[in-house]
């Protein structure tokens, strides 16, 4: 009989091995980590239809620089003009960039914040271009013919990119970031889509989203739309651990007719959690990833900007992008086809929704956690949204289209050192002048930029109301000029209004600031001027 202290040890042993196999990995840097030594904390956007991408710095949000991710822009062009080339060229650019070449879908930054890597759909590859000379290091041609988002390991060393393929099995392909290899490849459904890698880097979360590009959209067609799977990878052996059908796990739930198409995702701390939208739906699906069941599915509301029909949203998305706030207790939703985003409570899904403009496309957090990032396509611009207050706090200028938006720190030796303080500029004034005739009001102002700022980029949003309605709109650019951003712009009233009216009318005058929020406090982003 052994004696009683040795089985306790046994016991011990035991119980200590299983809560080891039970605890999450350990992240590799938490939300609050500094940035490594020689490099500041910024934050990447991908400019789709553009071609560049803007790096801007946090917090002030201003920009750092455009970089140009298309240098090789006429070679590529011409390239698309061949023969094996220009039918899948004019198929991405019709049926997927709505008449746009698609030069940068996703983006991320070298561990020494000295090299960006992009992923170029219409040229199915992915470049790696040197920050502190706009020059491509490598280029790697992929072995499908669209390239889509990606995921960079922890620890920086590979890349994770899919692409879509026209015959045989559509594959994610494995690059590494040091010489624009293909180390491996891993299969997928068709289309494949999103990848994100486990905190420790041991596992990668893949999700195919089938012919998001066909018109059969409707739920009797679904199998149309082909193979969709959701994947866990092993990221050493590129061997799939687990293959689902998401689909059949929600009807398995009790919400039969939902589609199996996985677009972004987010998890949870711990990652036992995963959060997923699907194609067509309003909302996101909890699924606990142990037992491998939807646990809750949050239905989010649509707007007067939502499209009637299934057919009329962009590649099947109804909403676009997901994302969690560093204490794991919220998330940020993007709803694409509504206009707005989102901040979700995560223990009863009660909601607080932005109207943010046309299309929000995606969201991602920041790097200490507070701030969700949402990528307003349509108007060209970033809203960033506080998770503690749930209020849009800035809004930034970008540049055309812009979908993918990354955290990153860059190397301080090419960029410089953050301002030490931030910066403030005056308040935005306001002057309005109605011309003689009543029809039309000059409405110009400016912004008083503080000592070494030179910035001018943004937009002053205009509007005239009568009795509370707004009757005339537009929006206007800042100019540089020697007494800082200057602008002015002439609306016209309605010509019922302005005949209906044999006395003055009296209106309101309104502009506000969209742009670097950072720069000016809250209360001096907007103004407002009776006319009488």
């Amino acid at each position: 009989m052994r004696p009683a202290r040795t089985i306790r040890i046994a016991v011990l042993a035991v119980t200590l091995a299983l809560m080891a196999l039970a605890a999450p990995a350990a992240p590799a840097e938490t939300a609050t980590s500094p940035p490594p030594p020689g490099t500041r904390p910024v934050l990447l956007v991908g400019n789709n239809w553009e071609g560049t991408a803007d790096i801007l710095d946090v917090p002030s949000y201003e920009r750092i620089r455009r970089v140009n991710v298309v240098p090789d822009l006429a070679e590529r062009q011409a390239e698309n003009l061949t023969p094996a080339r220009a039918p899948i060229a004019l198929f991405v650019r019709t049926q997927v960039g709505e008449g746009h070449d698609q030069m940068v879908d996703d983006l991320y930054v070298s561990k020494d914040g000295r090299t960006l890597f992009v992923s170029r759909p219409s040229f199915d590859d992915v470049v790696a271009i040197d920050l502190a000379t706009g020059a491509i290091r490598w280029r790697t041609v992929l072995t499908g013919v669209r390239a889509d988002h990606m995921a960079i390991s922890p620890d920086g060393t590979r890349l994770a990119v899919s692409t879509a393929s026209t015959a045989g099995p559509s594959t994610v392909n494995v690059i590494d970031t040091a010489s624009g290899q293909i180390v491996g490849t891993f299969p997928s459904g068709d289309t494949p889509h999103e990848n994100v890698y486990s905190r420790d880097g041991s596992r990668i979360f893949h999700a195919s989203i089938g012919r998001v590009y066909t018109a059969t959209d409707d739920p009797a067609l679904d199998e149309t739309k082909g193979r969709r799977v959701f994947e866990i990878v092993d990221a050493r052996t590129l061997e799939v651990l687990k293959e689902w059908n998401m689909a059949q796990k929600l009807a398995e739930a009790g919400h039969p007719g939902m589609s199996a198409a996985v677009r972004p995702m987010a998890l949870s701390p711990d990652e036992r959690t995963l959060y997923f939208q699907v194609s067509f739906f309003h909302g996101f699906v909890e699924f606990d990833l142990a037992s491998e069941k939807v646990t809750r599915v949050a239905n989010l509301p649509t707007t007067e900007d939502t499209p009637p029909r299934r057919e009329d949203y962009i590649l099947d998305s109804a909403h676009h992008g997901i994302a969690m706030d560093g204490a794991g207790k919220k998330l940020c939703v993007a709803g694409t086809m509504s206009n707005y985003a989102a901040i979700v409570r995560r223990d009863d899904f009660s909601h607080r929704v932005h109207k943010l403009g046309a299309r929000t496309y995606w969201s991602t957090t920041s790097a200490d956690g507070k701030y969700c990032y949402v990528s307003v396509a349509g108007d060209d611009t970033m809203s960033i949204i506080s998770y503690a207050t749930e209020k849009e706090v800035a809004r930034v200028p970008v540049g055309d289209h812009p979908q993918r938006a990354r955290t990153a720190d860059v190397s301080t030796a090419i960029f410089g050192e953050p301002p030490a303080q931030p910066r403030k500029s005056r308040p935005l004034s306001l002057h309005p002048r109605p011309a003689r005739d009543g029809r039309t009001v000059r409405l110009h102002g400016r912004l008083g930029l503080s000592k070494g700022i030179t910035d001018c980029s943004g937009l002053v949003r205009l509007d005239l109301r009568h009795r509370g309605a707004v009757v005339s709109r537009s929006a206007v650019k800042l100019r540089t000029t020697k007494v800082g951003c200057s602008y002015v712009k002439t609306l016209r009233l309605p010509a019922e209004l302005a005949k209906k009216s044999k006395r003055p009318l009296r209106l309101v005058a309104n502009a506000r600031f969209v742009g670097n929020a950072a720069l000016l406090p809250r209360a001096a982003q907007a103004r407002s001027v009776r006319i009488r």
